[in-house]
């Protein structure tokens, strides 16, 4: 799950990392008022979407006057924010960020994530801070250091004193820098976080370091046990695609193609994706209806593929386990006759129970295609999509 720059913000200085002082504006009048609250003198107003980038598409400006932050937080409010991590449909902005102005010497970075192949939280930092990661690492990998945490032992002052030696602060902003780690790492354990990131974190004229710019992202898997985070989620911010699905527990991503997946298992979903792109087609979604579906899941499954208009043709990939594939085959059937899906279905299927679901369908007295192969189900689903 994913939260706004300054819910993120709130949250990380609940745990003692520093931020600058600011208040999240829903109309203009509003971001005129914390203006003067902050001083009257120079802000940063600041549009809050879910999506990095927003400087360079405009979603972020400097006001010399509080009447001047009500001028631009009214221009704001309400646009179409396109960045490069939006696509091109943008997001509507529907509230700002009004944040003091601050004297500036440096950008860093610094951020926490789980790195899944050592098994442990892993903070990385770089001098090369405000630009975007990514191409830093393609670029100049040798900018970024990492140090791994032992989960069992917990943060070591001495590894932010590492990080802060390599990208070359003095002595008494690496002092600053080993207490706001601890802040950080604090936070990213307490809120079961998957990754916190300051991009950038500033040296201030005055020698302070201090979160700029703050993204945190939670692992659903654990939003049980805060429910004040939980209630922090954004649907408006979200595909209405991706929440009608999460409601029915089903593990789905919109995607920009036309062939509409429906697997069972993350891995084989995957696996369905790179094939169909193998072929020359392009996946409309990335679909998981998990291992212990049932006919009512394949029905609500068939409904959020059909409200993606783009969808010409259906993948249906089944390795048929705890999810028997003469279930599966029911489920399709009822689905298909229930929703009167009018695009191709080509269906592949192995596992337990195989030879009486291909019977069911078979039967069905529907145009069903059928695969034994995935590079066979992909070539007759790209064909039909055609």
């Amino acid at each position: 799950m994913k939260i706004h720059e300054y819910q993120a913000k709130a949250i990380l200085a609940k745990y003692g990392v520093p931020v600058p002082r600011g208040e999240v504006a829903f109309n203009a009048t509003e971001a005129g008022d914390i203006a003067r609250r902050l001083g009257g003198s120079i802000v940063v107003v600041k549009a809050q979407i879910h999506a990095g980038g927003r400087g360079k598409g405009g979603g972020v400006k400097l006001a010399k006057s509080p009447d001047e932050a009500e001028a631009i937080a009214r221009q704001m409010i309400g646009m179409t924010l396109v960045t490069h991590q939006t696509g091109p449909e943008g997001r509507v902005v529907g509230r700002v960020l009004i944040e003091e102005g601050l004297q500036m010497e440096r950008e860093l970075y610094l951020s926490i994530v789980l790195d899944r192949s050592a098994g442990k939280p892993v903070i990385m930092a770089s001098a090369a801070g405000g630009m975007d990661i990514e191409e830093v690492a393609a670029a100049t990998p040798e900018k970024i250091h990492k140090v791994h945490i032992e989960p069992g032992v917990g943060f070591v002052p001495f590894q932010a004193r590492q990080l802060g030696f390599a990208m070359g602060l003095a002595g008494a902003q690496v002092n600053k820098l080993v207490k706001l780690v601890g802040s950080l790492y604090d936070a990213f354990v307490a809120t079961d976080a998957a990754m916190v990131e300051i991009n950038p974190l500033v040296v201030t004229a005055a020698g302070d370091l201090l979160a700029l710019d703050a993204k945190v992202n939670f692992d659903d898997n654990a939003l049980y046990r805060h429910q004040d985070i939980r209630d922090l989620r954004d649907l408006g911010e979200e595909d209405p695609l991706e929440i009608e699905a999460s409601k029915f527990s089903l593990n789905y991503i919109h995607l920009d193609g036309n062939i509409g997946c429906m697997v069972n298992g993350a891995g084989l979903a995957m696996a369905t994706m790179d094939i169909i792109k193998l072929a020359g087609g392009e996946p409309a979604n990335f679909l998981d209806v998990g291992g212990g579906a049932n006919a009512e899941q394949i029905r609500n499954a068939f409904k959020i593929l059909m409200s993606d208009k783009n969808v010409k043709a259906v993948l249906i990939n089944i390795f048929g386990g705890i999810l028997r594939c003469d279930v599966l085959a029911q489920g399709v059937i009822a689905a298909v006759k229930e929703l009167g899906v009018p695009v191709p279905i080509v269906i592949r299927m192995e596992g337990t129970n195989v030879e009486e679901g291909k019977r069911l369908l078979r039967e069905s007295g529907m145009n069903f295609a059928t695969a034994d192969s995935m590079g066979e189900a992909a070539t007759k689903v790209v064909e039909l999509a055609g």
